[in-house]
């Protein structure tokens, strides 16, 4: 898988040759949180595409005790990645007093193990904001 470099302001990057391109477990990286960027209902070719933040996620009531339904979400989305074969493993956490949700999964790819982690602000990818 190849697929063009996005800057930290997900703009493409032109300019460098090979270096604006991706390939291996990094396109894959990418290319999943993208996946968890995109909110429901956000891209104009395909409105039912995304991640249901408003609709299932955000304000849900009784959020600790839904925490296995967001995480469901999250899972099915890691895995309707192109060239995601299955997570390996996965965890979570909720705090209550911030209404934080954070989580970590190793997933396996066609071309090898990568991890995903979130905090409440940014997802990281093998450890580096992305």
């Amino acid at each position: 898988m190849i697929a063009r470099r996005l800057d930290a302001n997900w703009d493409y990057c032109f300019g460098r040759s090979k270096a604006d391109f991706l390939s291996g477990t990094d396109s894959v990286a990418q290319a999943i949180k993208s996946r968890l960027l995109l909110f429901l209902g956000e891209w104009f070719e395909d409105q039912g595409d995304g991640l249901p933040m408003f609709q299932s996620i955000l304000g849900a009531q009784g959020a600790p005790r839904n925490r296995s339904k967001v995480d469901r979400i999250i899972l099915a989305r890691i895995l309707g990645t192109p060239n995601v074969t299955k997570i390996v493993k996965m965890t979570s956490a909720y705090d209550a007093s911030t209404r934080a949700y954070s989580f970590t999964a190793v997933v396996d790819t066609s071309f090898g193990q990568v991890q995903v982690s979130s905090t409440p602000t940014t997802i990281l990818i093998g450890g580096i904001p992305r």
